[in-house]
């Protein structure tokens, strides 16, 4: 998730978070409480989920929420987990889009090998 605010300006906050709102890992200001935000970003994405399933527009890929000060952007990794990238007003949401790729792919691979080496 490093990576991924190095290579695009405006991201101020960044956290992994199982699709049932448990916090994995985050790197997030103080002022910002991780286990709150993953929470929230779960149930958020489970309602998007939702509407795009109810409205047949297929599997649902990132949702994103404008603010005064900035975005949130929540996107699903698989069925298992989500990732959550707050930004500034200066985010470049299209180049982030774009960037985020393939951090979503090699977070869903860790997590998929870790979940079958605990099988």
């Amino acid at each position: 998730m490093r990576g991924l605010r190095e290579q695009v300006t405006g991201i101020t906050d960044t956290a992994v978070a199982a699709a049932d709102g448990l916090l994995i890992a985050a790197d997030t200001a103080d002022s910002i409480d991780p286990e709150g935000l993953a929470a929230l970003a779960a149930a958020g994405l489970g309602l998007a989920r939702r509407t795009a399933d109810a409205t047949s527009r297929g599997i649902l890929r990132r949702t994103v929420t404008y603010g005064s000060h900035g975005c949130a952007a929540f996107y699903s990794v698989g069925d298992t987990a989500l990732v959550v990238v707050l930004g500034d007003e200066g985010l470049d949401v299209d180049r982030l889009h774009m960037a985020t790729q393939p951090a979503l792919d090699r977070i869903g691979a860790i997590l998929t090998d870790k979940a079958t080496e605990g099988v």
